[in-house]
């Protein structure tokens, strides 16, 4: 039931959050309205799926008669809390399978090359940027030079800066792909490759951030599904056998 619910209000969120949003500029709710609704509808979601999976742990656990009153009380929490640690397994255990039947789906279908690549790696955008042609009729670059400068920028970016050896590569590659001047080619790469630290820096907040909150949403939810037990399990003893 705790996993069920889950979904169900999992669900229900995803779509509520994509009828909010919009792709066109100025219409919908903003993006940071959108994070914060997310992150309240986790916590709702873990708090009411764990108190309604807890509370059925310890309402229909067996009652034991003869032992003391803190015994019970220990058992029923232990249920709740069991019930929602089961019900985190089967949920995730879900959605991963979902996942990667999607991810499945997508190469069964035929998905371009190029939509893989920037889907999996983050920089090639900003190597799209880097070697952007000036309109000169400059021959565009083929995949190995392009493979080899993200593998450049991962690198760097993993090391925190830009090597001298390696921006003095780029910008000899940026100058004979685009036609730009030596100065010029070496600003655009310093440029293009602090916009890419840029955005690596905003994931990266933007993961601890939500990582923060799932750890509060999850604990939040590991109290009421114990906490629920027992509620659960002080309704059992009341009711006459």
């Amino acid at each position: 039931m705790a996993a069920a619910l889950s979904l169900i209000l999992l669900s229900l969120g995803t779509g509520l959050g994509f009828s909010a949003v919009s792709p066109w500029s100025n219409n919908g709710v903003s993006v940071a309205a959108i994070g914060s609704g997310a992150i309240v509808w986790l916590i709702l979601t873990q708090i009411l799926a764990s108190a309604l999976g807890g509370y059925l742990g310890g309402r229909l656990r067996t009652k034991w008669t003869g032992i003391h009153t803190d015994e019970v009380y220990f058992r029923d929490t232990a249920h709740g809390l069991l019930v929602w640690a089961v019900g985190m397994v089967i949920t995730a255990g879900f959605l991963a399978s979902s996942a990667a039947s999607f991810a499945g789906t997508q190469k069964s279908v035929g998905v371009t090359s190029a939509t893989q690549e920037s889907s999996i790696d983050p920089t090639v955008y900003f190597v799209d940027t880097l070697l952007r042609g000036n309109g000169s009729g400059i021959e565009k670059p083929d995949g190995s030079e392009r493979a080899e400068v993200s593998r450049i920028f991962a690198h760097d970016l993993q090391q925190g800066s830009l090597a001298s050896g390696d921006q003095s590569y780029l910008a000899q590659l940026v100058s004979a792909r685009t036609g730009l001047n030596a100065s010029d080619a070496e600003k655009r790469v310093t440029e293009v490759f602090g916009q890419a630290q840029e955005s690596a820096d905003r994931v990266r907040k933007a993961i601890a951030h939500l990582s923060l909150w799932l750890f509060v949403a999850l604990l939040s939810g590991a109290f009421c599904a114990s906490y629920a037990g027992t509620i659960g399990g002080k309704q059992r003893d009341h009711v006459l056998a």
